[in-house]
C-alpha cells in the first residue's frame, strides 16, 4: 500500500515538475541568472537539472501533504502493533482495535 501511495506522490509531481521546468525556462535564460549578485557558475544543463529536482521536491511535498490529508482517522490512529504484542494500556484504547 505504501508503494502505491509513493507512486501517487512521485509520478504526478514528476509530470508537474517537467511542465514547470518548460514554462520557467521558456522565459528565463540560465546564463542570465545571478545568485547574491554573482553569476551562477553552472552550465545551462546544470541549471536545468538542479531546477528540475527543486521543482520536483516542492511538488512532491505538495502531493505528500495532499495524500496525508486524504487519510481517514482510522488509518492515522490505528495501532501498528499486532494484538498479542500490544501493551495492556493500548488494548483499552478504541484506536488500537
Amino acid at each position: 500500500m505504501w508503494t502505491q501511495r509513493l507512486m501517487w506522490i512521485a509520478w504526478p509531481a514528476f509530470l508537474v515538475a517537467g511542465a514547470i521546468e518548460m514554462l520557467v525556462f521558456a522565459m528565463v535564460d540560465p546564463q542570465d541568472l545571478h545568485w547574491f549578485g554573482q553569476p551562477v557558475g553552472m552550465s545551462r544543463t546544470g541549471v536545468y537539472t538542479l531546477a528540475f529536482f527543486v521543482f520536483w521536491a516542492f511538488t512532491m511535498a505538495s502531493s505528500a501533504l495532499t495524500t496525508l490529508l486524504s487519510l481517514s482517522p482510522f488509518e492515522l490512529n490505528r495501532c501498528p502493533v499486532v494484538d498479542e504484542e500490544r501493551p495492556e494500556d493500548c488494548r483499552k484504547k478504541p484506536s488500537c482495535t
